[in-house]
């Protein structure tokens, strides 16, 4: 499939594009995070991202594309990595300081985000859940989800995980969490 037809697929609401694009490109993204320090699943969670990201630039005709998308889609990546290594680092050199920001204790942190969890569509619900608690992969709750491939799964968690920052973000805020 040309770029021109991944796009007008896409355009299109062709999930199947999508697809293309994950078979056609993902191998080259996990090899590029793996050699700079990652892990498959922080690859794979990285690039479903940028294809997140892709796909509402081109239906929101947002895309100004000068290049391969796999170029376009590797470009995206190393963004998402760099901001992922340099949060990383971050934390590690704030642990490594041994400073302590959070003041509700772990127990309470998890009350708020169940009642905020609570809040959300039972199908958002379940997906987070299965996630963050049960601790499943993307493929298990994809099965237990009845969704058609971990990659769906991949994208409702990614959706259901926005509306619950989001809320978490409208009923409190930093001072909840922080000194």
């Amino acid at each position: 499939m040309k770029d021109t037809e991944v796009i007008t697929k896409i355009e299109e609401g062709d999930e199947k594009a999508i697809d293309f694009l994950y078979t056609k490109n993902y191998r080259m993204i996990v090899n590029m995070i793996i050699k700079n320090s990652g892990t498959e699943e922080e690859a794979r969670d990285i690039f479903q991202d940028a294809l997140i990201v892709f796909w509402q630039k081109v239906r929101g005709k947002k895309l100004v594309l000068t290049s391969k998308i796999s170029t376009y889609l590797y470009s995206i990546c190393r963004n998402l990595w760099l901001k992922e290594l340099d949060q990383k680092r971050r934390l590690s050199y704030e642990e490594k300081d041994g400073i302590q920001n959070l003041t509700i204790e772990e127990d309470e942190r998890k009350r708020l985000v169940h009642e905020c969890i609570s809040e959300l569509g039972e199908t958002c619900k379940k997906v987070l859940t299965l996630y963050y608690f049960d601790g499943l992969s993307m493929k298990e709750i994809a099965k237990e989800m009845n969704f058609s491939n971990a990659d769906t799964a991949k994208t409702k968690k990614y959706k259901c995980k926005k509306a619950l920052d989001k809320l978490v973000k409208e009923k409190y805020s930093i001072e909840d969490f922080m000194d």
